[in-house]
């Protein structure tokens, strides 16, 4: 009975890794296009935009997407070895990420609470760090669960 344990989550951590990694990329992408415009001084593009928290939220999107990325790659390693030391180690790069994506999620609200232009590439980089603190909390909760943190008495 003990093996049981978790053996739902195990099976929806393959495509969930491969979601949770294709949104991390479209984030590093969309928020490396926006902070090289900025750098460039080119706040006024039509497709950024963006009102005074815009810097802030894209660091953290950047800083979310990268060990976001890490998060999936330390899960991979330990769908593949299913160890206990692979378990501590994905569970622990998963809170983290999801914690900075957390982070960028706060300056979404914020940059949208704010109001001002936003342009359409800025826009879907909201919604890609809306989704990924979605999927990432999923992420957390299974891993959990496959760790049978949820079966204990």
């Amino acid at each position: 009975m003990a093996s049981d344990n978790g053996r739902g989550g195990r099976s929806l951590m393959p495509p969930l890794l491969a979601v949770n990694f294709v949104v991390y990329l479209i984030i590093l992408g969309l928020a490396s296009w926006s902070v090289d415009k900025y750098i460039n001084g080119e706040q006024n593009n039509p497709h950024l935009g963006g009102n005074p928290s815009t810097s802030f939220m894209l660091m953290f999107a950047l800083m979310g997407g990268v060990i976001g990325a890490c998060s999936v790659l330390a899960g991979l390693l330990h769908h593949l070895a299913r160890r206990n030391d692979s378990s501590a180690a994905a569970a622990s790069l998963a809170i983290i990420s999801w914690a900075f994506n957390a982070l960028a999620f706060g300056m979404v609200c914020k940059e949208i609470i704010l109001g001002g232009p936003r342009g359409k590439r800025l826009q879907t980089l909201e919604a890609f760090i809306t989704i990924s603190v979605v999927s990432q909390s999923l992420y957390v909760v299974l891993l959990h669960a496959a760790m049978g943190m949820f079966n204990r008495r």
